[in-house]
């Protein structure tokens, strides 16, 4: 049976200034993103310019850290932070929701379309195959922060988290990375390659994340302060099951528009 290393939260000490491995995450996730999406404007593979990657770059990082912080915090905990509300601004503490900070890009995706004239999906296509670089090191952070820890189980690389109690449980941190990281991006990556009708790579993305994150919840310890919900589902996977619809929808939709993508 494995036991977490329990790594120091902070990764790097530099006199005064502590930068903690959960701020660290967000930053080597950026720069892969902007090291694959610059890849693909030097293959053209976009219309996009390494101009319009760093400012998407830029203001998703505000989409994600606002939208994934409120999302937290109006999905699963409103009360409490409601009662300390100076609270929703500790963000190094932890609890951001990806399907809040989901919310908070495809906000910025609307504006930077209105702004430069692009298409939506269009924006939405070029940045899904990049987004799951950013989610398998998000995960691994949360592997290493010792946080979000799965459920019991008996399995041979069942794993003790000393912070939760004493019993084994699934690493479901690194579940989620392979699923939602490695594997999503290999899939977008390799499916975004060939010219695809407006939206099918954002619709793909949806999908497969949903369907990865709903799998996966089964093996992740619910919020102790919300359990499990209706039909035994945790929030995390009633969050997916729009997902998943929505991306059908969508694949759907674009496989029948006359236009294609353009290169």
């Amino acid at each position: 049976m494995l036991v977490h290393p329990q790594f120091d939260p902070i990764a790097l000490q530099l006199g005064p200034i502590a930068i903690h491995w959960y701020g660290l995450m967000y930053l080597v996730g950026f720069t892969l993103v902007w090291v694959a999406g610059n890849w693909r404007i030097k293959h053209g593979k976009t219309q996009f310019t390494s101009k319009d990657l760093e400012d998407l770059i830029f203001y998703c990082v505000f989409g994600v850290v606002i939208g994934g912080r409120l999302g937290y915090t109006l999905i699963y905990q409103p009360a409490y932070y409601l009662q300390h509300p100076i609270e929703i601004l500790y963000v190094w503490q932890g609890g951001m929701a990806f399907h809040g900070g989901l919310v908070g890009v495809l906000l910025v995706l609307a504006l930077f379309a209105r702004f430069r004239h692009y298409r939506f999906l269009e924006i939405g296509d070029f940045l899904a195959p990049l987004i799951p670089l950013g989610l398998a090191v998000g995960r691994l952070g949360n592997f290493i922060n010792g946080e979000l820890w799965g459920r019991t189980t008996t399995v041979p690389w069942a794993m003790v988290f000393p912070q939760a109690d004493h019993q084994a449980r699934h690493p479901s941190q690194l579940y989620e990375m392979g699923l939602e990281g490695i594997i999503l991006f290999l899939v977008l990556w390799v499916f975004s390659r060939k010219p695809r009708p407006v939206g099918q790579v954002s619709a793909l993305f949806l999908t497969l994340y949903g369907c990865f994150r709903f799998a996966v919840e089964y093996t992740r310890e619910p919020d102790d302060f919300l359990g499990l919900l209706s039909a035994g589902l945790s929030m995390g996977q009633w969050l997916s099951l729009p997902m998943i619809l929505g991306g059908l929808i969508l694949f759907v939709w674009s496989s029948r528009q006359a236009f294609p993508s353009r290169p």
